[in-house]
Formats: structure tokens, sequence, C-alpha cells
């Protein structure tokens, strides 16, 4: 079952943030923070697996994988980024259940054909606004609980205007989406506009030097966001410190800088405690 907690949150109507996690370093990390719900990104996701851009190189199968280990190392609720469903409509429905059984709470899908790419990146191409309801219709029907959030992302910005966003969201409302995702707005005006016209909660991407501004989560509350993720923010502050630290290390030798995280508390995180008292009942202790 899906843990029912953004649900909850959202019929609650308070403001609330969701972080980005690319690996299960952050999710660790996370947890020791105390975030309840967390957003599995598929652009991060996918870059710290295997290296590779989020231009749908990577599988249904590899994506599932990947949240099925955030959701095991993770104590908070995810949000799982579903791409396109990852082709039609018979792709969305195993999708939509693959992901539920894997324990996320939420699933995004998005109207980009397939393969589809970021969404703060050129050269997208979007589905028809039928095509997509019916996706979304899809995913609705395939939930077998009322706990697992459907959202639906729109890529219309680039191509179709606000206006277009704007239509396009409120079809994807009407075919019974719980969220809606206007992406890669262009302004804080265009924002405010999209959260008074349409009738769903709607969430922000605050993706890090994308094409939307990155304001702070109070005036998001103002401008009438349910919530926001920040599927970039964990990524690059964990990409700038350690060229810093690899800058430090090749250029003056440095390999022991300050400002490094605990070790034997990061074991204690990523869980060889369990280890140790396994070992300590069951095999020789050490001397």
């Amino acid at each position: 079952m899906a843990n029912p907690i953004l649900r909850e949150k959202l019929n609650a109507g308070r403001f609330f943030v969701v972080p980005g996690l690319q690996d299960m370093i952050a999710a660790v990390i996370a947890n020791k923070v105390g975030f309840d719900i967390v957003y599995g990104t598929g652009y991060w996701l996918t870059a710290s697996a295997w290296g590779l851009p989020d231009a749908g190189i990577a599988t249904y199968t590899e994506m599932r994988n990947r949240m099925d280990t955030l959701v095991r190392t993770s104590n908070a609720a995810v949000i799982a980024d579903g791409d396109t469903g990852y082709g039609g409509l018979l792709n969305v429905h195993h999708t939509v259940k693959g992901y539920e059984a894997s324990g996320v709470t939420a699933i995004q899908i998005e109207d980009q054909e397939f393969p589809k790419k970021c969404g703060h990146t050129p050269f997208k191409r979007l589905i028809s606004t039928e095509d997509m309801v019916e996706k979304i219709r899809v995913a609705v029907d395939a939930r077998t609980s009322d706990d697992f959030v459907v959202i639906a992302r729109t890529d219309a910005r680039e191509s179709e205007g606000l206006d277009g966003v704007l239509r396009r969201m409120e079809a994807y409302s009407q075919a019974g989406a719980d969220v809606l995702f206007p992406e890669a707005l262009h302004s804080e005006e265009e924002m405010r506009k999209a959260c008074e016209m349409l009738d769903k909660p709607c969430m922000a991407n605050m993706s890090n030097h994308g094409k939307t501004p990155v304001p702070p989560a109070d005036v998001l509350a103002q401008i009438g966001y349910a919530y926001a993720i920040y599927p970039s923010l964990t990524s690059l502050a964990a990409s700038a410190a350690m060229e810093k630290v690899l800058r430090d290390l090749k250029e003056n030798g440095i390999g022991q800088p300050e400002g490094l995280f605990d070790f034997s508390e990061f074991c204690s995180l990523i869980g060889f405690e369990d280890i140790w008292a396994f070992e300590r009942k069951w095999g020789r202790t050490p001397e």
C-alpha cells in the first residue's frame, strides 16, 4: 500500500518542500535530517547510476530497480519520476503497477514523446493533449490504492506558451490527475497565473540554474503552490564539494580537508551497526 502522507499533506493545504535524491548516500543523509517525503529524480538517479543524460536512455526496468532501492533505503515516502510511462498506454499501465508495487507513494508522468528529454533542456517534442489524457486515465485506473498519487506534467511552455500549458493542465486535471506539474515556467508571474487558473494542487520544480526562478519557500507558498521539489539541489552541492576536495588533492596533496562528514556516523547511517551486531552473534569476535 502507498504511504498516505502525501495525500494527507495535500488535503491539509500547507506548503511543504521535497528534496530530490540522486543516490542512496543522499537518502541516508535525508533520513538523518528528517524529511518525510523525498523525490526520486530521473535526471540525477540516471546520472549517478550510469553516468548518462536524462534523455530516455534508462529503461523502465533500470529505473524501477533504482526506485526499489530508494524506497528500501529511505525512511520517507517517495515521489517517483516516471518519465513518459516508458511508452504507450500498456507501458503506462505496467509502469504504474510496478512503481506502486515498489512502494512509491506517487508517480509523475509527462507529455513528451518517448524517449523524453530533461524539461530544462532543448529539443523536447510533445504528444497530443488527447494522447496524454488517455495516459492519465490509464494511470489512475491502474493504481490499487487511492493513497497512490498521480502527477501530470506538461512540458508545453517551450512550444505552446503559457496558454498551451494551462489548456493541457486543465485537460489532465479533468482526466483525473491528482497533482498538476506545469514544468519550466519562465517567471514568478507565470507561476502565479498557473496556480490561480488551475483547479488542482500544483507543484513547483525548483531546478537550480534551470528555466524557472527559485524563490524562497515562503514565496512559493504565497504564489499558491502545494509543494516544491528540489531535484538538483543535493546533486549540484555534492558535485561542487567533490570538485573542491579533488582539486585540493591533485594540486596540494590534501587528503584530510576540514569539513568532511564523520566516518563513524556514516557507518551507522548506512547500516554497519546491524552488520556488527550480526558478527557479534554469529561470527568470531575480533580480539
